[in-house]
């Protein structure tokens, strides 16, 4: 699969996650006494539609670049890969009803308690992740221009 491509399965997968999710969020709104749906799956909902875009833009930037597919691939995969792993973590939370706030201490996930370690460190993989596979993208285009 190239780069490309990867990155547009990505946007139509998400959007059919945000379409879905949005289904799941009408009925907890319907259900609920205050017309509002649990948070998690307002937050699934909601980054499931934003990310579709963002691999729309990926995509974008994967075309501008003058990298190899290889190196495009590869910084594809790596903000993908934490899309899906946050969208997986707001769908855990949805169907658990474990919490409203994921960085509320003491960390939680279902009946478990989280070190802080693990939280921390995933999002700081997370933030390396998808800021550094982006930079190699944009980074890219902008050597087009000099």
């Amino acid at each position: 699969m190239t780069a490309l491509q990867l990155c547009y399965v990505s946007a139509g997968l998400f959007f059919m996650i945000g379409l879905l999710s949005g289904i799941w969020k009408y009925a907890g709104i319907i259900q609920s006494n205050d017309a509002t749906a649990p948070e998690y799956v307002s937050v699934l909902h909601r980054a499931a539609l934003l990310y579709s875009f963002a691999t729309l833009l990926l995509a974008q930037f994967v075309q501008l670049n003058p990298y190899s597919e290889t190196v495009k691939l590869w910084a594809v995969i790596a903000v993908v890969a934490f899309f899906v792993f946050a969208q997986s973590t707001y769908l855990i939370h949805a169907l658990l009803k474990d919490t409203d706030n994921q960085f509320r201490k003491p960390y939680r996930l279902g009946g478990m308690q989280l070190p802080p370690f693990i939280i921390h460190t995933a999002m700081i993989l997370l933030i390396v992740a998808e800021i550094g596979g982006f930079l190699v993208l944009f980074w890219g285009y902008l050597q087009t221009l000099l």
